[in-house]
């Protein structure tokens, strides 16, 4: 089994995921231990650190790697 990393905007993403569940940035902050500007630059960048990729995906109760990935 292998996988493909698809061309995705892991950023746009976790806001859009966010934005569907009707949490805003002070809530996923919290959620994730740190400062809201700090989520607002997460939204800004295409890929993120796997260990803060899996804290995001916990707290907002959604696979983001699932979303990176498919097989091939």
């Amino acid at each position: 089994m292998s996988f493909v990393m698809k061309d995705v905007h892991i950023g746009q993403l976790i806001q859009e995921e966010m934005n569907l569940q009707g949490r805003n940035v002070t809530w996923l902050a919290k959620g994730i231990f740190c400062e809201k500007s700090n989520v607002y630059k997460m939204f800004k960048r295409k890929s993120i650190d796997l260990a803060q990729l899996m804290k995001v995906s916990e707290v907002l109760n959604h696979n983001f790697l699932k979303d990176c990935y498919e097989e091939s």
